[in-house]
């Protein structure tokens, strides 16, 4: 366990095999650092934080701070990261404002540089947030999305998965999975059809899920109508009735 001469780590820190601490890091109390995880220079966590296997955290990184709540009253609670995580430079990630719960951070995901993650986020696993990436509170990321630079995200929003969220975009509602939402004020433009063709969704779901964004975005149509259409004239899949659910069970609306 090489931890640098100029670091701190608190005597209850529990560290795994192989886990590298660099030049003047600071680990707070009631920290878990897995196996083969490699801390940057100057990285701080401040406390209740659990970090899995082969991780990297790049230089200024700072995680397990209170959230950014006036009047917080001090609680246990955690942040909690999965493993093959990456997170870069000076990215700042705040633990739960609840008792006893997280703000959650999956595996395989990449966080480039000074995105910030508030309190009682949900990242799925493999999510990208490139640089600049603004995550309000109790923000759900399913699992393959991507976030491009200086996005605004709005508290309570989800984002599905395999979505593609362009850059300087600010969100203030839901965006569908498998879509493709950009702009300010943001506009959905259809299916995020490079994603879906890496992860090797079938060509014709993929044809009917941009038969089901024209729908929803580029018609007449209302919600409760577009979706209507979409079940009468779109055969079902798994991606179909995934997308349906989402819409339904939004409470705040989806970009359109």
């Amino acid at each position: 366990m090489p931890v640098h001469k100029t670091s701190i780590v608190q005597r209850d820190t529990q560290i795994g095999k192989n886990v590298t601490i660099g030049p003047h890091c600071y680990i707070g109390q009631n920290v878990f650092i897995d196996n083969g995880t490699v801390l940057g220079a100057n990285v701080v966590i401040e406390g209740w934080t659990k970090i899995g296997k082969n991780c990297r955290i790049s230089s200024g990184a700072v995680m397990g701070g209170a959230p950014q709540i006036v009047g917080f009253k001090d609680i246990p609670s955690w942040v909690q990261i999965g493993n093959n995580t990456e997170i870069r430079e000076f990215v700042t990630i705040h633990r739960s404002s609840r008792e006893n719960e997280s703000t959650y951070i999956g595996s395989g995901v990449y966080l480039m540089a000074y995105v910030h993650v508030a309190h009682d986020c949900q990242i799925g696993d493999n999510v990208i947030a490139t640089n600049y990436v603004g995550i309000s509170g109790h923000v759900l990321i399913e699992e393959k999305a991507v976030i491009g630079g200086h996005a605004g995200i709005h508290q309570f929003i989800r984002i599905g998965k395999l979505a593609m969220v362009g850059g300087m975009t600010r969100l203030t509602k839901d965006v569908p999975p498998y879509s493709l939402v950009e702009g300010n004020p943001p506009k959905l433009y259809g299916r995020n059809a490079v994603g879906l063709q890496r992860s090797e969704t079938s060509p014709s779901v993929r044809g009917d899920l941009k038969k089901a964004f024209k729908f929803i975005s580029r018609s007449n149509l209302n919600t409760s109508q577009a979706l209507d259409k979409i079940k009468n004239e779109i055969p079902e899949s798994e991606e179909i009735k995934y997308l349906l659910k989402f819409i339904e069970t939004s409470k705040r609306g989806i970009h359109k």
